[in-house]
């Protein structure tokens, strides 16, 4: 059987096919033209490209820093003056206080009377009991000399009550014979404020041989 082939269906296909590819055409001949780009443009506006690495290192620089102000100080202003009225005491308080502080204060006892002493003394009426007479003979021709301090206790009448020899001659006979001699002499005695009274009295006796 031989194949029937529609001619009006084949020419409807090819023009179909033909107007595709003029459509192609035009529009490869369109964006060579830059025609397309401004069509873009109409239909969505201007399109603002910025690059994101150029943001990326602004963002990563430090803020520069603040400029220095320099200001000026601030002028002197003197402090106010402040009044300040304090309460004042009435009489009552202060009699008061004074009341209570004022205290009889006692007086300190008057000093002692300073004691007048005087110490014996000899009386020239009665001189001093150890003459030439009373050197031992014994010492006289061994050269003995020297000097005896003895101490007298005066009584209240002058009498001695105690001779002692507070320094040696060096010589044994000549002390003894200077406390025996002055245990038998009168003196004047001590007083206090006039009254006479037990006190000692020192005395030097100088043995020494005339030649």
């Amino acid at each position: 059987m031989a194949a029937v082939i529609s001619t009006p269906m084949l020419s409807r296909r090819a023009l179909v096919f033909v107007g595709i590819l003029l459509l192609h055409i035009g529009f490869v001949y369109v964006l060579n033209a830059g025609l397309a780009h401004q069509a873009v443009e109409m239909i969505y506006g201007p399109i603002e490209t910025k690059m994101i690495e150029d943001v990326k290192d602004q963002e990563d620089k430090p803020p520069p820093p603040p400029p220095k102000i320099e200001t000026a100080p601030p002028p002197f202003v003197p402090p106010p003056d402040i009044a300040i009225d304090l309460p004042v005491e009435t009489s009552s308080t202060t009699t008061a206080i004074t009341a209570t502080t004022q205290k009889p204060v006692a007086r300190p006892p008057p000093p002692p009377a300073a004691v007048v002493r005087i110490p014996p003394k000899q009386d020239p009426r009665r001189p001093m009991p150890i003459t030439d007479d009373d050197y031992p003979p014994q010492s006289n021709r061994l050269g003995e000399e020297g000097v005896t301090l003895v101490r007298l206790y005066v009584l209240e009448d002058g009498s001695i009550g105690d001779v002692q020899v507070a320094q040696s001659s060096g010589f044994a006979r000549l002390d003894e014979v200077a406390v025996k001699k002055l245990k038998r002499w009168k003196v004047k005695p001590g007083t206090e404020d006039g009254k006479p009274v037990p006190m000692w009295m020192d005395l030097r006796v100088v043995w020494k041989i005339k030649k």
